[in-house]
């Protein structure tokens, strides 16, 4: 088997955006803070891979309230679970022609 680099989505490259994504799909929705204590990450950091997955319409956000504190959470959308599940796939194809 080739390795086509092409079919390998470049969003989940990185290792943070990989596990948020993780984080959502076993989950139907997270929030900020939930994500920031599940991968140890500071707020901008995260803030700038979540707008990543956003900007390419894998993740939706919900802004509201509890009590007067602001709060944000995210949720992967059907677009981006079946790019994830691909991604997934394709990386565990490669895996079961290596050995």
């Amino acid at each position: 088997m080739k390795f086509n680099l092409d079919k390998l989505n470049k969003v989940f490259d990185n290792r943070i955006r990989v596990g948020i994504m993780s984080g959502l799909m076993v989950n139907e929705s997270l929030s900020f803070k939930d994500l920031k204590e599940f991968l140890n990450l500071t707020d901008g950091n995260l803030a700038s891979h979540l707008k990543n997955l956003e900007d390419s319409e894998y993740i939706s956000v919900t802004k509201g309230f509890i009590g007067r504190k602001t709060n944000t959470t995210y949720a992967v959308t059907p677009q981006g679970r079946k790019a994830f599940e691909q991604h997934l796939a394709y990386l565990e194809n490669i895996i079961k022609n290596i050995k």
